[in-house]
């Protein structure tokens, strides 16, 4: 039996589908623009997701309780989520190897 997936997963998954679907449906789009409307989408959520409560002593907020610190904090998980990419090196990047 499969393990239902965490959420974490589910929306990576989900995300992956809505720009398949969105790029089937309108085959001469770019997926260029698919992609990085995808990405505004979710830099939005994520930046709605990470406001601070509004407490000043809260402890769990105050490494996010500026736009600044939330920039840095989405800087961060963007590049670790780059570099854990299937996609971060690819047979046609410039400084691939050649023999």
């Amino acid at each position: 039996m499969e393990e239902p997936d965490n959420v974490y997963d589910q929306g990576a998954r989900e995300t992956v589908e809505l720009g398949n679907r969105i790029a089937d449906s309108a085959p001469d789009s770019n997926l260029s623009e698919v992609a990085e409307g995808l990405l505004a989408g979710a830099i939005q959520y994520w930046l709605y997701a990470h406001q601070p409560c509004g407490d000043p002593d809260c402890q769990e907020c105050k490494p996010l309780c500026t736009g600044e610190l939330r920039l840095d904090a989405l800087r961060n998980a963007v590049e670790e989520f780059a570099r854990s990419s299937e996609y971060f090196h690819t047979p046609g990047d410039f400084d691939a190897g050649r023999a």
